[in-house]
């Protein structure tokens, strides 16, 4: 078997089964999905714990919902950016369960995972633009731009906030700033159109847009996927 074309086992046509898992930033979680309705989730708050977590928590989840590994269609995993290494335990064991299983692996942003989840949790009639905010140091943040419909506006970045980030962007839109970056943002940044609500995430999050990923065929090339760290480049937009 070539690594770098994964030849996929036969697809159940009765089911699609997707292993969800985040682990991404301060806190873990596994999701998993049943043609794209959620059937269970396992969360972890303790960042320590990332790795000894999940494998445990994927194992109850599938006991707990009936489900046995072998059943799985896909794997999908938040590909960053986020902490180093959490990143790196979520890839790794997303990685292993798809060369183990013979199975697709599906990569999401961990932008656009946080971004679906605001789109669940925000007042739907008051369109904004979505911008979540992963911290990174000192003034730092990875972060992205999408529209109420997550196609993406502005790519991943890494930047360094100054009271005239997104200034132009604030001057024509109404913006959502959320995630634990959006906090010290919110400190330097007096635009009447920068909102701040309180956005939570996990691997539920996940779930229609690992759907959307696996119907479309969306995969990631197993042999070379890596994480989104976000540190390859800094920014100063202004």
């Amino acid at each position: 078997m070539n690594p770098l074309f994964h030849s996929h086992k036969p697809l159940n046509a009765d089911m699609t089964l997707l292993l969800c898992i985040d682990t991404s930033t301060t806190h873990a979680s596994v999701a998993l999905a049943k043609d794209g309705v959620l059937v269970g989730i396992k969360v972890n708050q303790n960042q320590r714990e990332h790795a000894s977590f999940l494998q445990p928590a994927v194992q109850e989840l599938l006991q707990e919902s009936g489900y046995k590994l072998h059943e799985l269609s896909a794997i999908a995993v938040t590909s960053g950016p986020g902490s180093y290494t959490g990143l790196r335990v979520g890839f790794a064991s997303a990685k292993g369960f798809c060369y183990a299983l013979d199975i697709p692996l599906i990569s999401i942003p961990t932008t656009l995972a946080m971004s679906a989840a605001a789109t669940t949790q925000i007042n739907k009639n008051e369109p904004a633009l979505l911008c979540p905010m992963i911290d990174a140091r000192r003034m730092e943040v990875f972060t992205a731009l999408y529209q109420p419909d997550l196609s993406i506006i502005s790519p991943i970045s890494a930047l360094i906030l100054t009271p005239d980030s997104y200034a132009s962007e604030l001057n024509n839109s109404r913006i959502l700033f959320f995630g634990d970056g959006a906090k010290k943002w919110q400190t330097i940044c007096r635009h009447s159109n920068a909102l701040f609500p309180e956005v939570s995430w996990n691997a539920a999050n996940m779930v229609e847009l690992a759907h959307q990923f696996y119907q479309k065929k969306q995969y990631s090339l197993l042999a070379y996927s890596v994480p989104e760290y976000g540190k390859g480049f800094h920014s100063t937009r202004i």
